[in-house]
């Protein structure tokens, strides 16, 4: 009885010796969750200081990015205003040679003017049609004059003073003005 009573005996002390052992175990077993544990503390710091510099590298990428969008931007704004003033000159410079250009067509024409008024003088005959031709040649003179030594500029400040003056005779010559140039413009049948 003794053998039976020991056997038991010697499997709870087995049984304990394995109770102690799942004990070892189990603390083995939570050392080493701690150790992944601290493997995983790891691991989601390193992953955090990787992410942190993706951050800092996007955002240093979209600053870069920025800058180089503002100084294509100012260049563009630099290329226009270069092109305005450059635009802006020329036009000034077409219209000056337009003037210049129509100023000399206006001298020459009074020229031509009072150059006219001299030869109908000269071949004007005596009495009435000779007075009539007299004062033909005066107008012609005159207005050669105020042609050949009149400046564009001023010529236009008279015919506004005189449109001012004078707004339903001047739309009519306006208006027959047109009239004629459409006829001119337009192709005969």
């Amino acid at each position: 009885m003794a053998d039976t009573h020991n056997k038991p005996n010697q499997g709870s002390q087995q049984g304990g010796g394995q109770q102690h052992g799942g004990q070892q175990g189990g603390q083995q077993g939570n050392q080493n969750r701690g150790n992944q544990g601290g493997a995983g503390q790891g691991t989601m710091e390193r992953a955090t200081q990787a992410a942190s510099g993706v951050a800092n590298q996007a955002r240093d990428a979209a600053s870069g990015a920025a800058g180089q969008a503002r100084d294509a931007a100012g260049t563009a704004v630099e290329k226009a205003r270069d092109m305005a003033s450059n635009v802006a000159d020329r036009a000034r410079d077409m219209a000056s040679t337009v003037a210049d250009r129509a100023e000399g067509a206006t001298h020459s024409m009074g020229d031509g003017m009072k150059s006219l008024a001299g030869s109908l003088r000269q071949s004007a005959p005596e009495g009435v049609l000779g007075t009539a031709a007299g004062t033909v040649a005066d107008t012609l003179e005159r207005g050669g004059q105020y042609l050949s030594e009149g400046s564009f500029g001023d010529m236009t400040e008279d015919l506004s003073n005189v449109i001012r003056r004078n707004p339903i005779p001047a739309v009519l010559i306006s208006a027959g003005i047109g009239f004629c140039l459409a006829h001119m413009m337009t192709p005969r049948r």
